[in-house]
């Protein structure tokens, strides 16, 4: 496929162009920072957008899919109204541009932060997953919340559209394990998205995963990796920090909280690295 991917040059995004190219798709670099071979595109304005997803000169006449990663990547990194512009208007103009170019397959970065993060308020129950309305706590996720309506919509105006929101935890790297270890002296430190992350490939494959589901309309899935960032148990994680909220179910010795059942069932995702691997200490 001919795949367009905004904000390739994060961290998620480059082990995305990295794993789709590998899987032998073109894949082109949407970014405000890019350079050739990459895309300058600035996705705030709908014009720059729209052109973009329709055709580049030199580059493609059509593309098959979009991948939307670009946005200000976490509260705390600009103010907060600035986080909320940014990343809906960016969201908007991809979604509207990717209709309005007969793109119908269309896969973007939601948030774990739907999930409640940072759990404040104690989650409902233990292991969360998809089934309970979202609860965002910061504007940053007030934005995802907005991304994960407008989808729905469009797809609704679209029956042909596919759209597919993951909300990715944490995202890490390999060189980020090393600080893992130190973790441990506290679980209270890591609570805040219940000791979850994502190995950035694992990131790439579930991007994959959803670009080949084929059922038109909007879903959405949480993607973190299967086990925590935590050397003890789950359950006893669980116990100590939220001794309150409900388990729903016996726990696997590092489980992870964040429950990927869906993405397993539905899109075929499976993660295949962790901190834990011998590769990575």
């Amino acid at each position: 496929m001919r795949i367009a991917v905004t904000g390739g040059t994060g961290k998620l995004g480059r082990a995305v162009v990295a794993g789709l190219r590998e899987s032998g798709d073109q894949v082109f670099n949407l970014d405000v920072a890019a350079q050739r071979p990459d895309i300058r595109v600035d996705l705030t304005d709908y014009g720059q957008t729209l052109s973009a997803l329709t055709a580049v000169d030199d580059r493609y006449s059509s593309l098959d899919a979009v991948v939307h990663l670009a946005a200000v990547p976490a509260p705390g990194v600009t103010t907060n109204a600035a986080t909320f512009h940014n990343n809906i208007t960016a969201t908007y103009n991809v979604f509207a541009a990717a209709a309005a170019a007969g793109i119908d397959n269309v896969v973007w970065a939601s948030s774990e932060t739907l999930l409640g993060i940072p759990f404040e308020t104690p989650p409902p129950y233990i292991p969360l997953d998809e089934e309970y309305p979202a609860r965002p706590e910061w504007h940053y996720a007030l934005a995802k919340h907005l991304e994960e309506t407008m989808a729905a919509q469009f797809c609704r105006w679209h029956p042909a559209l596919k759209m597919i929101g993951l909300r990715f935890s944490n995202v890490m790297e390999p060189a980020d394990y090393a600080e893992f270890p130190s973790f441990d002296a506290d679980p209270h430190a890591r609570k805040w998205n219940l000791w979850g992350y994502i190995d950035a490939r694992d990131g790439a494959q579930a991007v994959r995963k959803a670009l080949d589901y084929s059922t038109p309309g909007v879903e959405i899935f949480i993607i973190a990796n299967a086990d925590t960032v935590m050397s003890r148990s789950s359950a006893s994680l669980a116990a100590e920090v939220y001794p309150d909220v409900p388990v729903t179910r016996e726990l696997g010795e590092h489980e992870t909280l964040l429950s990927i059942e869906k993405a397993r069932r539905l899109l075929g995702y499976e993660p295949q690295h962790s901190w834990r691997d011998a590769d990575h200490l």
